[in-house]
């Protein structure tokens, strides 16, 4: 090894510049937010809203200000991308974080085995007792026609978009799918609502199903065309190779590879449509005791259970703790739903090694 070696080696480099330490980020918040703090107290601001967007704009500008100080600009302007997305994940988490202890906190008053287990039945709104057993079992039923209406439906559109459609039928197809995301609840409802009157029917928790299959239907073929898109085509070539029929080759090869995105996309959909009130209100109607029997008469409802113990609680009372107590029922219901749609996700998807 040369002299001018070893002094290179001994010698610090200096290529790379004065960098902050790794805890200046957590430093810069903490004193954002004691700034933030102070600032409020002294406008007289007491909305913690306030406080929090006027310590998230603290933190960018400490952020850039001490960068551009000890980094230089350039580093600096990276060092504001991250906190900006810092700020835009926490903007996002707060709110979620404060609905579910919102929601946890008011709802376990009353929610317990008696509240699931038994009906409103001739429980006025305004006396205590009662439960959501009818709404819960009226969800299940509604929710699963819609998707056994909805969600094969969609999941076989999308195969044709992605794998046979070409030409003006699939480019109208794409339109309308794109029109019916936009679509409102409670259009749905009304169209429903006048094929049921033409047809001389009463409500029915299949009306209300078929409304909610309307509002599945456009969340289903999106997602899945997305992820039949990331399958790779050298899959499909391989297998048309070996000559497998191509409608074999789809059912044995893209759906498996794809199990995983299409069956989070259906759940995203039921948790869509799991908490529609509007076409529920117009074709359901409600019904405090229990009906088994979705084709024939009103049925319960959690959004529609929620929304009428809402409406007679006057902000308290009985029915305002089980109009509570039905939002976080509600809520695991949904989260049940995803977490099993992840087990089987993951044991339907393919295996790619030991």
């Amino acid at each position: 090894m040369s002299h001018a070696a070893v002094i290179t080696d001994k010698q610090p480099s200096t290529l790379r510049g004065a960098s902050l330490p790794r805890w200046s980020p957590w430093a810069i918040a903490g004193g954002s937010l004691a700034l933030g703090l102070g600032i409020s107290f002294a406008a007289g601001l007491h909305s913690k809203i306030q406080w929090g967007l006027i310590a998230a704009v603290l933190f960018v500008l400490g952020t850039y200000v001490l960068a551009a100080r000890v980094e230089g600009r350039r580093q600096a302007k990276d060092r504001v991308a991250t906190s900006l997305v810092w700020v835009a994940f926490l903007v996002a988490v707060v709110p979620l974080v404060s609905l579910i202890w919102v929601t946890v906190a008011r709802g376990v008053k009353v929610l317990d085995p008696y509240f699931l287990s038994h009906s409103m039945g001739v429980v006025a709104d305004t006396e205590p007792g009662g439960g959501v057993y009818a709404a819960i079992i009226g969800s299940l039923e509604q929710v699963g026609l819609a998707t056994a209406i909805g969600a094969p439906i969609g999941i076989l559109t999308a195969i044709y978009l992605v794998e046979y459609g070409r030409g003006t039928l699939a480019k109208a197809v794409t339109f309308f799918v794109d029109v019916m995301t936009g679509i409102p609840s409670i259009v749905a409802g009304l169209f429903i609502l006048s094929l049921v009157l033409i047809m001389k029917l009463g409500p029915s928790g299949f009306a209300g199903s078929l409304a909610l299959a309307i509002l599945m239907m456009p969340v289903v073929v999106r997602s899945t065309e997305e992820m039949l898109k990331l399958v790779p085509n050298e899959l499909r070539e391989a297998s048309l190779a070996l000559g497998v029929p191509k409608w074999r080759t789809i059912l044995k090869v893209v759906l498996p590879t794809s199990i995983g995105g299409i069956t989070t996309g259906v759940m995203l959909a039921v948790a869509r449509i799991a908490g529609e009130t509007a076409p529920v209100l117009l074709l359901v109607f409600g019904n405090p005791f229990i009906n088994n029997d979705p084709f024939h008469g009103a049925q319960a409802s959690l959004p529609l259970y929620i929304y009428n113990q809402f409406a007679n609680s006057a902000g308290s009372g009985a029915a305002y703790d089980r109009a509570w107590a039905a939002s976080l029922t509600l809520i695991a219901f949904v989260m049940i739903l995803n977490l099993g749609a992840r087990a089987i996700a993951r044991w339907k998807a393919p295996k790619t090694g030991r």
